[in-house]
C-alpha cells in the first residue's frame, strides 16, 4: 500500500504547485480551476500527488479544448484510428508541453517529463525558485515620491515562496 509523504514534504509540493500557477498565469496561459467540471475546462492542469513514492510530486498537463477532447474520444470509442483530431492532438500537447517548460525553466523551476507511464503528456516539477517571481512588484512601485523607501512599511509584494 501507498503512503502518504509527510507533511513537511506536501507543504513543499503545494508551495511549488501555487508557484507554477502564478508564473503560467502571469504568462498568460489559462489554468484549469481546481474542482471545475471537465466538460467546461482547458488549460494547464497542475496536479499534486500526496504519495510518497518515484511518481508522486507536482504533475502539469494540457488540457486541450472540450470539444477537441470529445473528437478524440470519439474516434477512439470508434475505433477510428485515422481520425485527424488524434495527431492534431498529440502536436497541440507537445507544443503546449514544450511552451510551458520553457516558461517554468525561465522562472527557476525544475522540469522534467513524466516518469509516470499512466500519465503521458504531463511533465513533472521537482522543485521551484524561491524569492520574489519576476512579475511582483518592486520596492519602488510601493515607494511614495517624496518619502524614503519603506518609511510607511511597504515592502516587495510577491509571492516570497
Amino acid at each position: 500500500m501507498l503512503e502518504k509523504a509527510g507533511a513537511e514534504v506536501l507543504a513543499e509540493r503545494e508551495r511549488i504547485a501555487a508557484r507554477v500557477r502564478d508564473e503560467l498565469v502571469a504568462a498568460g496561459l489559462p489554468v484549469v480551476a481546481s474542482g471545475l467540471d471537465p466538460a467546461l475546462s482547458q488549460g494547464v492542469e497542475v496536479n499534486v500527488d500526496p504519495f510518497d513514492d518515484d511518481a508522486g510530486g507536482v504533475s502539469v498537463g494540457w488540457r486541450s479544448s472540450p470539444r477537441l477532447e470529445s473528437c478524440v474520444v470519439r474516434a477512439v470509442k470508434l475505433n477510428l484510428l485515422d481520425d485527424p483530431a488524434f495527431e492534431h492532438q498529440r502536436v497541440v500537447l507537445e507544443a503546449m508541453l514544450a511552451a510551458i517548460t520553457a516558461i517554468l525553466v525561465s522562472a527557476g523551476f525544475t522540469v522534467r517529463d513524466s516518469l509516470n507511464d499512466y500519465a503521458p503528456f504531463t511533465l513533472e516539477v521537482p522543485a521551484g525558485p524561491g524569492g520574489s517571481p519576476s512579475w511582483g512588484l518592486r520596492e519602488e512601485e510601493l515607494t511614495v515620491p517624496g518619502q524614503p523607501a519603506g518609511a510607511d512599511g511597504a515592502s516587495a509584494v510577491g509571492s516570497e515562496s
